[in-house]
């Protein structure tokens, strides 16, 4: 299969998604009025609500949603074959990720901008508010730890990444000054931006920066608390001054990544080596239902929800606009693994350098990539046959080597900080709201609870001596992850219910959802008890029991539902 033509088919395919499926779901479904009141303008305090243009929203959406996952989720998930891995991010995204996404979005800019945890108590009932929080906090506490761990590695793994990713930092300040101070134009401004980021990727390709080793931690335990300490700073600040700016810049990063790889496929239009379908790779384990965990981000997650209910809802400036930023976001973030999938299934084949110097190409190269799972299920592996695989793309028509892999290795670190200081700030949101709920006052203040969200992912990283204490939750991370999917879209599903329109659109993914979650957990189960893993194994029980509870307290929202249409008004919801 010709990896150019697959991949202009499944651009086309989200391409008239986004004006059909995602038109009727903002018209009919959602009925978005380009009148009503948002969020942004009610509550504008110009630090979290804060009225925003759509394209620079849809930036900062974009790259927060976006991170690091859709690129290892595919880049694992291909082992299974092409096929399983292209079926599931392109139909995946359009009917599941994308409603989930824009559902959480409308519901919560209905709400002033309140969480999607936080709703529950209105739209199912306030005793699972609490749960829903500390699940919540438990998913980010998670990805705030894990997330600082892999940049640190990708500083170690690609160095000649490190200049241009901190110089970005100044670079989004100023693009930031000249937009919402000065008054510019974004898009010109953007475009310098952009231009002089780029030169900074060329000066780093020939800096590489390594960070020794002081005050008796290693390199990488040094960069995590930078980058501890970069979160906090860049979560306290106002949205506009950094995080928006600087997301901006990185969605036209993605463009000129686009762009390159697209160049790439069109100039060395390589066949895709990997198989079409590989159901028994060596030690994996089944396709049904690990590939709808695996893949995750790349088709539908969670933690879309919390960045949707979390941020972006927080400064939409028209309801209109939330169909942009939200279905045509999660549809952008499946493009992003399409192109991860050609690099891994076809860019790879262009050329693989293994141990004594050989270079591998076509089917050879991927097979020797993949021969296992254990071989491609690390980090690295996951990181480099999307780096490397890309690279050979973009050198295929003279950009040097050196240049395509640093281009690419920015691209990955600047994902995956965008993740990292939006968990964080999501997070504040979090425990503030647990602060309140609680009557804690402390725990509602914008350097406290910001200083507990990075305090308590730093305990959770360095307990272990290494930096690496919360690999020991990980294995929990993706069942957890696609719980909050399938728990944001019951909270969607009951939001319909309550404005008595349609909920096939949030029922049938929640429903999916759920089957292939509650599935894996019980996989999950059975590998902790027979491995004798008893924390996970408690965990892993616990979350299970919440989802069947869950699915409890929807039957139970139901019927009050039927029980209310005889009359009885429902709270307000936008």
């Amino acid at each position: 299969m010709n990896s150019l033509l697959l991949a202009v088919i499944c651009f086309a395919l989200y391409i008239v998604a986004y004006h059909t499926y995602g038109k009727y779901l903002g018209q009919k479904i959602f009925k978005l009025n380009p009148d009503a009141k948002v969020p942004s303008k009610e509550l504008q305090d110009d630090i979290d609500y804060v009225p925003t243009r759509k394209e620079i929203l849809f930036g900062h959406h974009f790259t927060s949603i976006a991170g690091l996952a859709p690129i290892v989720g595919p880049a694992i998930a291909i082992i299974w074959g092409w096929v399983p891995a292209l079926i599931w991010v392109v139909f995946g995204s359009i009917f599941m990720g994308a409603v989930h996404d824009f559902g959480a979005l409308v519901v919560s800019m209905r709400a002033k901008g309140r969480s999607i945890g936080d709703l529950v108590s209105d739209l199912i009932n306030p005793r699972v508010r609490q749960l829903f929080l500390l699940i919540i906090f438990f998913l980010l506490w998670i990805v705030i730890a894990i997330f600082a761990l892999i940049i640190a590695l990708c500083f170690v793994w690609y160095p000649t990444a490190v200049f241009a990713v901190w110089l970005e930092i100044p670079i989004a300040v100023w693009l930031g000054y000249m937009i919402y101070k000065k008054g510019k134009n974004p898009a010109p401004f953007a475009i310098i931006a952009v231009i002089t980021m780029y030169i900074t990727v060329i000066i780093g390709a020939y800096l590489p920066i390594k960070m020794p080793g002081m005050f008796g931690l290693s390199g990488i335990m040094v960069w995590m608390v930078i980058l501890f300490i970069y979160c906090f700073i860049a979560s306290t600040l106002p949205v506009q001054k950094l995080l928006q700016p600087r997301d901006y810049i990185n969605a036209h990063q993605l463009f000129v990544v686009f762009a390159l790889l697209f160049i790439g496929a069109i100039w060395a239009h390589p066949t895709v080596v990997a198989p079409a379908l590989n159901l028994s790779p060596e030690g994996a384990p089944m396709i049904i239902p690990m590939l709808f965990v695996v893949i995750a981000c790349g088709a539908i997650s969670g933690f879309h929800s919390l960045v949707s209910s979390g941020t972006s809802s927080k400064q939409i400036s028209n309801e209109r606009d939330s169909r942009f930023v939200g279905y045509g976001g999660m549809l952008m973030e499946g493009s992003l693994s399409v192109l991860v999938i050609v690099a891994c299934g076809a860019g790879l084949g262009l050329g693989l350098a293994i141990k004594g110097g050989e270079v591998l190409t076509g089917a050879a190269a991927f097979t020797h990539h993949y021969a296992s799972w254990a071989a491609a299920a690390g980090l690295k592996a996951k990181i480099d046959s999307f780096v490397i695989g890309s690279a050979n793309l973009l050198g295929s028509y003279g950009i040097p080597m050196k240049i395509a892999i640093t281009i690419m290795g920015v691209f990955v670190v600047s994902f995956g900080a965008t993740t990292l200081d939006s968990a964080t700030r999501i997070q504040r949101y979090i425990i503030t709201e647990l602060g309140a709920s609680w009557n804690v006052k402390p725990m509602t203040g914008r350097y406290t609870a910001t200083f507990i969200a990075v305090i308590t992912a730093m305990i959770l990283a360095f307990y272990s001596g290494d930096g690496k204490g919360a690999m020991v939750l990980w294995p929990l991370f993706g069942t957890t992850n696609q719980l909050l999917a399938g728990l944001s879209l019951l909270v969607v599903t009951i939001y319909l219910l309550r404005k008595k329109r349609s909920i096939k659109a949030a029922l049938i993914p929640f429903i999916f959802m759920v089957v292939m979650d509650g599935w894996a957990m019980l996989i999950n189960i059975r590998n902790f008890a027979a491995t004798g893993k008893v924390f996970l194994l408690v965990l892993a029980i616990i979350i299970f029991v919440l989802l069947i509870w869950m699915i409890i307290e929807t039957l139970i929202a139901t019927k009050v539902l039927e029980r209310k249409a005889e009359g009885e008004p429902f709270p307000t919801f936008g």
